[in-house]
C-alpha cells in the first residue's frame, strides 16, 4: 500500500511538471483531480507554492518598479493566506480520518500537525526540482557544479528523513500513540479588525 508521503510526493512532482509546462504566476491551477479529494488539495497546495516561488523571484529583481513590487508583495500576502487556509483544510482531512481512533492514556502531541509537515514537503520538492535545474544549467563551471551537487545531496537526504517522519507520525496517530491538536493560524496582519493599518479595507 502506498504510504501517504509517497502519494504526496508523487502529486507534488506532478504539479511541478504541469506548472513547468503550462503554468505561470497568472495561471489558475491546472488540477486534474476531483474537488473535495485529498489529491486535489495536494495538487493545489503545490501549485500555490510554485506560483509563490516565482513571485518571490520577481520581487527580488533589483530593477523592479516600486509600484509593481508593492503589487507583487500584496499577491504574496494573499498567497500566504491561501496557503495557510489550505494547510488547515488538509489537517481537517486527517482529523476526520482518525476521529474514531482510541487514544492511549500515554499518547503525546507532536510539535506540528501532519499538514504542516506536508507543507514543508511540498516546498522541499520545489527546492529539489529547482536545484536540479540549476545543476543542469551549470555547464562546465566546476565550482558551481560542486555547489549544486552538494546542496542537492542535502535536499535529497532531507526528503528521505521528512517523508519517513511524516509516515511515522501518521502511523502513531492511527495507533493512538500520538494525537492531533490543531490550532487555527491567527494571523493578525491580514485581519482588518486586528491590524490598524487595514481598518475598513480588504486585501
Amino acid at each position: 500500500m502506498e504510504h501517504f508521503s509517497q502519494l504526496a510526493t508523487r502529486i507534488f512532482r506532478e504539479a511541478i511538471a504541469v506548472y513547468e509546462a503550462k503554468g505561470s504566476i497568472d495561471t489558475p491551477p491546472q488540477n486534474p483531480y476531483p474537488e473535495r479529494t485529498i489529491e486535489h488539495d495536494l495538487f493545489r497546495k503545490n501549485w500555490i507554492d510554485n506560483a509563490q516561488w516565482c513571485l518571490e523571484d520577481v520581487i527580488r529583481d533589483p530593477e523592479i518598479d516600486p509600484v509593481y513590487a508593492l503589487q507583487i508583495k500584496r499577491r504574496i500576502d494573499r498567497s500566504n493566506q491561501e496557503r495557510t487556509d489550505l494547510v488547515e483544510l488538509i489537517d481537517s482531512f486527517f482529523l476526520q480520518k482518525y476521529a474514531d481512533v482510541k487514544v492511549e492514556p500515554s499518547a503525546k502531541i507532536n510539535t506540528e500537525s501532519p499538514a504542516w509537515a506536508i507543507d514543508r514537503l511540498s516546498i522541499l520538492e520545489l527546492k529539489i526540482y529547482n536545484m536540479n535545474k540549476a545543476l543542469q544549467g551549470a555547464g562546465s563551471d566546476e565550482a558551481l557544479l560542486k555547489k549544486c551537487r552538494d546542496k542537492l545531496a542535502v535536499l535529497t537526504e532531507q526528503e528521505h528523513d521528512l517523508t519517513q517522519a511524516i509516515d511515522e507520525l501518521l502511523e502513531d496517530i492511527a495507533s493512538g500513540r500520538k494525537y492531533m491538536k490543531v490550532y487555527k493560524q491567527m494571523k493578525m496582519y491580514n485581519d482588518p479588525e486586528l491590524n490598524p493599518m487595514l481598518k475598513g479595507q480588504s486585501l
